[in-house]
């Protein structure tokens, strides 16, 4: 951050200028002890977990692009014959897990 300010002069503003530079220096000089870990603090890594859960996601969506494609297949042939029964219970039990979730936070 620079501050032009016309009324500072001489001494001041030197003054201004030389906090200006500490004070970036300090941050880059502790980011870079961040970055390699040099402050003897914790270090999280997010790739490998991060690229596993990506595939993982990947691998739900087609799976559920395919089943949807399924589904709409057999409603289109007038084959699906949904279980009632079944779709309450799954939405009773989506919505208690809902709730228990809601409950945990």
């Amino acid at each position: 951050m620079k501050i032009y300010d016309s009324n500072l002069g001489g001494a001041a503003a030197s003054g201004a200028q030389r906090t200006q530079e500490t004070q970036a220096a300090d941050r880059n000089g502790a980011a870079r002890t961040s970055a390699l870990g040099g402050d003897g603090g914790d270090r999280v890594e997010f790739s490998g977990t991060l690229g596993r859960l990506s595939q993982a996601l990947s691998a739900s969506q087609s799976d559920r692009a395919s089943r949807v494609q399924s589904l709409a297949a057999q409603y289109q042939s007038g084959l699906y014959r949904p279980d009632s029964a079944a779709t309450g219970r799954a939405m009773i039990a989506d919505a208690l897990g809902a709730g228990m979730e809601a409950g945990l936070q």
